[in-house]
């Protein structure tokens, strides 16, 4: 029997989006959008979905963190060694997906990866609690693990070997950096006629900015 109709139908009421209301710049569009998340104090509001691409044309998707972003880019941090990691080396585009139900937003970007610093990797990683630098090193990310045993094991012996020292970042965990080449942003209205706005970088500067239909 289908379980179709058990899923819940949204309306979309709450908001709309307007092109006389829209930023020329999608960058200064964004920062909009998501200082209102921020000040809703809603859970992880930097949580968006990366989707990367491997050299055989196979697509992956993950929720990941946003650390930051300025006129550069759109930063992260991963495992190189990770499904992920070894995508962006192979194929270094990558798209984000942002999903923000409270206000029924949605925010697409799409762009190509490049590497951050190794000194804003430095840094960033000394500001991570100390059991999240040994999560970091212990993990052999995207590879078979035999039981959650050995990793616990494997977490309390590095803890203990390292006790009272300082925890440098590992060569493989790196910062990631999506410049933007497209932007979509999204606002649920009602009967799906949904708002639904694309900027398109000109390799001769600026944005375009078409309205699309839902």
């Amino acid at each position: 029997m289908s379980k179709k109709n058990k899923f819940h139908s949204s309306q979309y009421l709450k908001l709309k989006l307007e092109r006389k209301n829209l930023k020329q710049d999608p960058l200064d569009q964004f920062d909009i959008w998501y200082g209102e998340v921020l000040r809703a104090k809603i859970d992880f509001p930097n949580a968006f979905v990366l989707s990367t691409v491997a050299a055989q044309g196979i697509p992956s998707s993950r929720v990941v963190l946003l650390k930051g972003y300025d006129e550069r880019g759109f930063s992260f941090y991963s495992n190189s060694f990770s499904r992920k990691g070894r995508d962006m080396d192979e194929n270094p585009v990558a798209s984000l997906c942002f999903w923000w139900p409270e206000f029924e937003r949605q925010v697409k970007i799409d762009g190509r990866v490049s590497l951050l610093s190794e000194r804003e990797a430095d840094e960033y990683f000394k500001s991570r609690p100390r059991q999240s630098r040994i999560g970091a090193c212990i993990s052999r990310q995207s590879e078979v693990l035999q039981s959650r045993q050995l990793l616990e094991e494997q977490y309390d012996q590095f803890s203990s070997e390292w006790e009272g020292k300082n925890i440098e970042r590992p060569g493989f965990w790196k910062g990631y950096l999506v410049s933007p080449l497209r932007f979509e942003f999204w606002q649920g209205r009602k009967s799906r006629l949904h708002d639904r706005f694309r900027y398109v970088f000109s390799p001769g500067g600026g944005w375009s900015i078409s309205r699309l239909y839902p």
